[in-house]
C-alpha cells in the first residue's frame, strides 16, 4: 500500500504578505493591498524540524561558549560590493540581491563568484533561468574562462530546492548562488514556482542550509512594478542582508545600495560602470555623477550628498515650462515627489517664486536616487533658475534643507562634503548659516552662510523681479 499523501487543499494567499484566506476579496485584510490574493494550492505537510546545527545546537549554550566561526569575512573581490557588505560576505549569511531585469544583478553575482573564488572558496552556481551554456557565454564575456573560475565555479542547471541542497551538502561550497528565487520549487508544495508559498519554503530552506553549513548564500531576486521585491515580505526578514542594483538600463552607471544588513551599515553605496566586459567599479564616484556642460545653462545645480561616509557631489536638474492646460504638472525623477511639491509652496509662498501655473520637472544626473533633504537649496536654486532663465555659476555648490517657513537648516556632515567640492574645483558655498562654524574653514572654497531660501536665491540667480503694475490708472 502506498504511503497516504498528505492532505491538500486551497487558499486565497496576499502576494505582498502572505496572509491566507478561505474566499477571494479585493482587498487584504491583513496589509491592506488591493487585487493581490491569489489562489494558492496549499500543502499540509507535517512541519520540518530544523537541524540540530541551526542556532548553534539543540540545547542552550552560554554567549561565551559559542564557537567562534574560523573566517569572519568572505571577500567577493569587488570594492564597491565589499563596501557595501561592511567588508565582504559573512559565512552563514544569506544574501538577497534584488533590481530590474536586464540591469546587470546575475553579471554581478557571477563576478563576485569569481572574486569568491580568487579569495580561495569554491562556488555552486544553480541556475533556474538560464542554462549551462547561457551562464558559459556571460563567464567568456567577462573574461573568466582563463581563470581558476572556470575550474571551481560548478554550474548546475535545476530548480527544485531538494537538488539543489543535496549537491551543496557533497560539494560543500564556500558560497551558494541561486539564480533567481522566483524560479525555486520545492517538492513540499505544489504552488507553481514564484508562488507566495514556494518563495516563502525554498527561502527557508536554503536559509537552513545556510546557518548548518556556514555556507554563504546569495540569491537573485526580481522586483515588481513599483521597485519592490517580487515575493511575500517575509523573503527580506528571512535573509541577513538586502542588496539593491539601480541605475537606468540604458544608462552606463549602476548603484548598489542596501536596504537591510545584520552585520553591517545600511547607508553605503557602491558605484558601477556598465562596460562590455562586466561591471567596473567607478574610479571616482563623487565626480561620477556631473554632467558635462559648455557654458553655464539654467535649472542646473550641483549638491553635495552624503551616502553613509562617501560624499558624492550630483548635479540637480529643473525644467520650469508654462502649463499649456489643466492642472500643471509636478514631475520628479530620483527625488521625492512629495517634498517637490512641499519646495513649489514654499517657493511662491517665502521667496516670491511663482511656480503655480507652470509645469515642473526634476532629476538628478546620472540615475542617481537620492533622500535626503540636504538637496533641498539646491533643488530651490535649478527652479528659480529655470523659471527665470538665468544660470548660476558652475564653480558653485548649494546644500541645506528648506523649511517651511523659508528658513535653511543645517544638514550633517558639512565639513567632508565641502571639502570634497574643493577638491573637485568648486570655488564656493552656499550653506545654511547655523553651519558655517561647523564647517570650519575649506581651503579654495569660499564659504557664504545664509539664513533663508530668499537670501540663498538672491545670491544664486539675482533677486525677485518685480511684478508688472495692473490695472487703470498705472503707469
Amino acid at each position: 500500500m502506498s504511503p497516504a499523501r498528505p492532505r491538500t487543499d486551497t487558499r486565497f494567499v496576499c502576494q505582498t504578505c502572505a496572509a491566507e484566506q478561505l474566499r477571494w476579496e479585493g482587498q487584504c485584510r491583513a496589509c491592506g493591498a488591493w487585487n493581490s490574493l491569489v489562489e494558492t494550492v496549499v500543502d499540509r505537510a507535517p512541519v520540518r524540524r530544523a537541524p540540530a546545527g541551526l542556532g548553534g545546537g539543540a540545547q542552550p549554550v552560554a554567549l561565551g561558549d559559542v564557537i567562534e566561526p574560523e573566517r569572519t569575512r568572505l571577500p567577493v573581490g569587488i570594492g564597491e560590493m565589499d563596501r557595501v557588505l561592511g567588508g565582504g560576505l559573512v559565512p552563514g549569511s544569506v544574501v538577497l540581491v534584488g533590481g530590474e531585469p536586464g540591469i546587470g544583478k546575475s553579471t554581478l553575482v557571477l563576478q563576485a563568484a569569481a572574486g569568491v573564488v580568487a579569495s580561495g572558496g569554491d562556488v555552486l552556481y544553480a541556475s533556474g533561468e538560464e542554462s549551462p551554456a547561457q551562464v558559459r557565454l556571460r563567464a567568456a564575456r567577462l573574461g573568466l574562462l582563463g581563470t581558476a573560475a572556470a575550474e571551481r565555479i560548478r554550474l548546475f542547471a535545476a530548480t527544485e530546492v531538494g537538488r539543489i541542497l543535496d549537491a551543496a551538502r557533497d560539494s560543500a561550497p564556500a558560497l551558494l548562488v541561486v539564480d533567481s528565487i522566483q524560479t525555486a520549487t520545492t517538492d513540499e508544495l505544489d504552488g507553481p514556482a514564484g508562488s507566495v508559498g514556494q518563495v516563502r519554503q525554498s527561502a527557508l530552506r536554503l536559509t537552513e542550509l545556510a546557518k548548518e553549513s556556514q555556507t554563504a548564500v546569495i540569491l537573485v531576486g526580481h522586483v515588481t512594478k513599483d521597485g519592490t521585491l517580487a515575493g511575500p515580505r517575509t523573503l527580506e526578514h528571512l535573509v541577513d542582508a538586502v542588496l539593491t542594483l539601480e541605475g537606468e538600463r540604458y544608462a552606463a552607471l549602476r548603484v548598489l545600495r542596501t536596504a537591510k544588513n545584520r552585520f553591517g551599515s545600511t547607508d553605503e553605496v557602491g558605484v558601477f560602470e556598465m562596460r562590455e566586459d562586466g561591471l567596473a567599479e567607478v574610479a571616482d564616484p563623487a565626480r561620477a555623477f556631473l554632467a558635462e556642460h559648455e557654458a553655464d545653462v539654467p535649472g542646473s545645480m550641483v549638491v553635495p550628498t552624503m551616502e553613509g561616509t562617501r560624499p558624492l557631489l550630483v548635479e540637480v536638474q529643473a525644467l520650469v515650462a508654462p502649463a499649456a492646460y489643466g492642472s500643471a504638472r509636478r514631475t520628479a525623477a530620483g527625488l521625492d515627489p512629495n517634498r517637490l511639491a512641499l519646495l513649489v509652496a514654499v517657493l511662491a509662498r517665502r521667496a516670491g517664486v511663482g511656480l503655480g501655473s507652470h509645469d515642473v520637472y526634476a532629476s538628478l544626473a546620472g540615475g542617481l536616487h537620492v533622500d535626503e533633504p540636504a538637496t533641498d537649496l539646491a533643488l530651490a536654486a535649478a527652479l528659480a533658475s529655470s523659471l527665470r532663465d538665468a544660470p548660476v555659476d558652475r564653480g558653485t555648490v548649494a546644500v541645506g534643507e528648506v523649511g517651511l517657513l523659508g528658513e535653511l537648516r543645517q544638514v550633517a556632515g558639512l565639513e567632508r562634503r565641502l571639502r570634497e567640492a574643493a577638491r573637485l574645483g568648486f570655488r564656493r558655498a552656499i550653506v545654511p548659516r547655523g553651519s558655517r562654524s561647523a564647517a570650519g574653514a575649506v581651503p579654495g572654497l569660499d564659504v557664504v552662510a545664509v539664513g533663508s531660501v530668499r537670501e540663498a536665491l538672491e545670491i544664486l540667480v539675482g533677486p525677485a523681479r518685480a511684478a508688472s503694475p495692473r490695472g487703470p490708472g498705472r503707469s
